[in-house]
Protein backbone atom coordinates (compact mmCIF):
# COMPACT_ATOMS: atom_id res chain seq x y z
CA UNK A 1 0.00 0.00 0.00
CA UNK A 2 1.40 3.38 -1.02
CA UNK A 3 1.13 6.39 1.35
CA UNK A 4 1.39 10.10 0.61
CA UNK A 5 4.74 11.80 1.08
CA UNK A 6 3.49 13.96 3.95
CA UNK A 7 2.73 10.85 5.97
CA UNK A 8 6.40 9.82 5.90
CA UNK A 9 8.54 11.06 8.83
CA UNK A 10 11.72 11.05 6.73
CA UNK A 11 10.21 13.49 4.26
CA UNK A 12 9.51 15.97 7.06
CA UNK A 13 13.06 15.56 8.37
CA UNK A 14 14.48 16.30 4.91
CA UNK A 15 12.35 19.45 4.53
CA UNK A 16 12.57 20.81 8.09
CA UNK A 17 16.39 21.03 8.24
CA UNK A 18 16.83 23.40 5.25
CA UNK A 19 13.76 25.40 6.33
CA UNK A 20 15.28 25.87 9.82
CA UNK A 21 18.55 27.05 8.27
CA UNK A 22 16.71 29.62 6.14
CA UNK A 23 14.77 30.95 9.16
CA UNK A 24 17.95 31.15 11.27
CA UNK A 25 19.77 32.98 8.45
CA UNK A 26 16.98 35.56 8.14
CA UNK A 27 16.92 36.06 11.93
CA UNK A 28 20.70 36.53 12.00
CA UNK A 29 20.52 39.08 9.18
CA UNK A 30 17.82 41.06 11.01
CA UNK A 31 19.75 41.03 14.30
CA UNK A 32 23.01 42.08 12.61
CA UNK A 33 21.41 45.04 10.81
CA UNK A 34 19.17 46.30 13.63
CA UNK A 35 21.89 47.45 16.07
CA UNK A 36 25.20 47.87 14.25
CA UNK A 37 28.30 47.85 16.43
CA UNK A 38 29.87 51.34 16.64
CA UNK A 39 33.10 50.33 18.38
CA UNK A 40 35.33 50.21 15.30
CA UNK A 41 37.25 53.43 14.61
CA UNK A 42 37.89 54.30 10.98
CA UNK A 43 40.84 56.68 11.30
CA UNK A 44 43.21 55.46 13.99
CA UNK A 45 45.68 58.28 13.46
CA UNK A 46 43.15 61.02 14.21
CA UNK A 47 41.88 59.07 17.20
CA UNK A 48 45.42 58.76 18.56
CA UNK A 49 45.99 62.49 18.17
CA UNK A 50 42.72 63.18 19.98
CA UNK A 51 43.79 60.90 22.85
CA UNK A 52 47.10 62.77 23.13
CA UNK A 53 45.19 66.07 23.29
CA UNK A 54 42.97 64.68 26.05
CA UNK A 55 46.00 63.53 28.02
CA UNK A 56 47.62 66.97 27.72
CA UNK A 57 44.43 68.59 29.06
CA UNK A 58 44.40 66.21 32.03
CA UNK A 59 48.08 66.95 32.71
CA UNK A 60 47.24 70.66 32.63
CA UNK A 61 44.48 70.08 35.21
CA UNK A 62 47.01 68.21 37.31
CA UNK A 63 49.49 71.12 37.14
CA UNK A 64 46.77 73.62 38.06
CA UNK A 65 45.75 71.54 41.10
CA UNK A 66 42.16 70.92 40.00
CA UNK A 67 40.16 68.61 42.27
CA UNK A 68 36.48 68.09 42.88
CA UNK A 69 34.31 66.17 45.31
CA UNK A 70 31.11 64.64 43.98
CA UNK A 71 28.05 63.02 45.49
CA UNK A 72 24.63 62.04 44.15
CA UNK A 73 21.89 61.51 46.73
CA UNK A 74 18.14 61.44 46.01
CA UNK A 75 18.68 62.50 42.38
CA UNK A 76 20.60 65.63 43.48
CA UNK A 77 24.13 65.94 42.13
CA UNK A 78 26.50 68.09 44.20
CA UNK A 79 30.00 68.91 42.96
CA UNK A 80 32.28 71.02 45.11
CA UNK A 81 35.71 72.29 44.09
CA UNK A 82 38.39 71.14 46.54
CA UNK A 83 41.55 71.99 44.59
CA UNK A 84 43.66 75.14 44.46
CA UNK A 85 41.37 77.12 42.16
CA UNK A 86 37.83 77.09 43.58
CA UNK A 87 36.14 79.78 41.45
CA UNK A 88 34.55 78.72 38.17
CA UNK A 89 31.83 80.58 36.28
CA UNK A 90 30.67 77.40 34.51
CA UNK A 91 31.49 73.69 34.52
CA UNK A 92 30.65 71.30 31.69
CA UNK A 93 29.86 67.82 32.97
CA UNK A 94 29.54 64.89 30.55
CA UNK A 95 28.19 61.53 31.65
CA UNK A 96 29.07 58.59 29.41
CA UNK A 97 27.45 55.21 29.95
CA UNK A 98 29.97 52.40 29.35
CA UNK A 99 27.71 50.36 27.07
CA UNK A 100 24.59 52.35 26.12
CA UNK A 101 25.40 55.44 24.06
CA UNK A 102 21.74 56.54 24.12
CA UNK A 103 21.98 57.14 27.89
CA UNK A 104 24.89 59.62 27.61
CA UNK A 105 24.05 63.16 28.65
CA UNK A 106 25.62 66.56 29.26
CA UNK A 107 24.93 69.31 31.80
CA UNK A 108 26.39 72.80 32.25
CA UNK A 109 26.44 73.98 35.85
CA UNK A 110 26.93 77.36 37.47
CA UNK A 111 27.93 77.70 41.13
CA UNK A 112 25.50 78.49 43.89
CA UNK A 113 26.24 80.92 46.76
CA UNK A 114 28.59 78.44 48.44
CA UNK A 115 30.54 77.76 45.25
CA UNK A 116 28.98 74.30 44.87
CA UNK A 117 27.57 73.06 41.58
CA UNK A 118 24.15 71.42 41.89
CA UNK A 119 21.73 69.65 39.57
CA UNK A 120 18.49 67.83 40.36
CA UNK A 121 17.64 65.06 37.91
CA UNK A 122 14.12 64.02 36.91
CA UNK A 123 15.10 60.37 36.68
CA UNK A 124 17.28 58.12 38.80
CA UNK A 125 20.92 57.92 37.69
CA UNK A 126 22.45 54.60 38.72
CA UNK A 127 25.26 52.34 37.66
CA UNK A 128 28.75 52.83 36.30
CA UNK A 129 29.49 56.11 34.47
CA UNK A 130 32.51 57.77 32.93
CA UNK A 131 32.35 61.41 34.00
CA UNK A 132 34.23 64.28 32.36
CA UNK A 133 34.55 67.74 33.96
CA UNK A 134 35.81 70.68 31.89
CA UNK A 135 35.65 74.47 32.33
CA UNK A 136 33.75 76.72 29.94
CA UNK A 137 36.91 77.45 27.91
CA UNK A 138 37.84 73.73 27.69
CA UNK A 139 41.44 74.46 28.78
CA UNK A 140 41.74 71.47 31.14
CA UNK A 141 39.89 68.23 31.76
CA UNK A 142 39.26 65.72 34.53
CA UNK A 143 37.94 62.28 33.67
CA UNK A 144 37.05 59.42 35.99
CA UNK A 145 34.86 56.33 36.16
CA UNK A 146 32.41 56.31 39.05
CA UNK A 147 29.46 54.30 40.33
CA UNK A 148 26.28 56.18 41.15
CA UNK A 149 24.52 56.93 43.46
CA UNK A 150 27.14 58.11 45.99
CA UNK A 151 25.99 59.02 49.50
CA UNK A 152 29.39 60.39 50.56
CA UNK A 153 31.63 62.78 48.65
CA UNK A 154 34.15 61.02 46.41
CA UNK A 155 37.26 62.72 45.05
CA UNK A 156 37.50 63.38 41.32
CA UNK A 157 41.16 64.09 40.58
CA UNK A 158 43.03 64.42 37.27
CA UNK A 159 44.76 61.20 36.27
CA UNK A 160 46.38 60.98 32.79
CA UNK A 161 45.97 57.18 32.76
CA UNK A 162 42.15 57.54 32.91
CA UNK A 163 42.07 60.11 30.07
CA UNK A 164 41.71 57.57 27.29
Amino acid sequence: MKTSWYHEPWAWLVFILPFTAVVAGIATYIIANTDPDTLVVGDYYKTGKAINLQVSKVKRAQKLGMRFALKLVDNELVIKPTGIDKKFPLLNINFFHPTLEKQDFYIALTPDGNGYFREIFNKEITGKWKITITPFDNSWKIQDTISLPQREFIDIIPNPIKAQ
